[in-house]
């Protein structure tokens, strides 16, 4: 085997959460390029079928599944659909996620609770359910953020504490996990990428966080991250258990 061969996902079943739009569109298109079947997983199950299209472009067999991963109910359903379809889950990629901007002294119960609902809770009640059902050798990766370590000049109590507790939650399953079950469990800690979510920044902010804090001085191409994602979830990150790679072009050094 070649050091590329190891970055082959042949024959593996990955589920991807969040899986209607933004950044989960190019992991689905990755893992399938890589030589993966794909479970797809979203509340917007009408939003799937683009995303199926371009699994199934590279050759790929996809399943949809909608999911709305603050439920463990259907967390459990969806590890269930991808048993009775595929036979086996190799690759969980929790991805699901939601953000707010809201001040502190204004953001309602309401808002705060349906972003750790999904973020946090629901990555941890999908993990779970596929870590019941995962072989030796599996991978988890989370996508936590840079805001789990940093900060970025907007008001995002929240989502802030969703992915800082989404990568103590990383940690944590590594070490339940990764001896006793042989599932590796990482996270992504992503930078400025388009997504919908930065799509309802302010004017002008994102232009100003390239200026002041990203050393690259440009956004991250989906590409990027996803071949980060790969890396992870393949047997080249064989040895990667329990970390928090961060993929941010150097906001996290200024």
């Amino acid at each position: 085997m070649t050091v590329l061969d190891q970055f082959r996902l042949d024959d593996k079943v990955v589920i991807i959460t969040g899986a209607s739009s933004g950044l989960g569109v190019s992991f689905a298109e990755a893992c399938a390029q890589a030589g993966a079947d794909v479970v797809l997983a979203a509340r917007r199950a009408d939003k799937l079928t683009d995303t199926a299209a371009l699994v199934e472009q590279a050759g790929r067999r996809c399943l949809t599944v909608p999911t709305d991963v603050a439920d463990p109910a259907q967390c459990t359903a969806l590890a269930e659909a991808a048993m009775k379809e595929f036979g086996h889950v190799d690759v969980l990629v929790n991805n699901a996620g939601v953000g707010t901007a809201v001040p502190a002294l204004r953001e309602s119960p309401e808002q705060f609770e349906k972003v750790i609902d999904i973020n946090l809770n629901g990555s941890y009640w999908v993990a779970q359910a596929c870590g019941r059902v995962m072989a030796p050798g599996s991978s988890i990766v989370n996508i936590a953020s840079i805001l789990g370590i940093t900060t970025a000049g907007l008001p995002q109590a929240a989502y802030a504490a969703s992915k800082a507790a989404v990568i103590g939650l990383t940690r944590d399953l590594a070490q339940q996990w990764g001896h006793r079950k042989g599932i590796r469990v990482n996270a992504i800690a992503p930078g400025f990428f388009e997504s919908e979510m930065t799509d309802e920044y302010a004017p002008g902010y994102i232009e100003r966080m390239l200026e002041e804090r990203v050393v690259l001085k440009r956004v991250g191409a989906p590409a990027e991250l996803s071949a980060t994602l790969v890396w992870l979830a393949s047997a080249a990150g064989g040895y990667v258990c329990g970390q928090t790679i961060v993929v941010d072009g150097g906001v996290t050094i200024t």
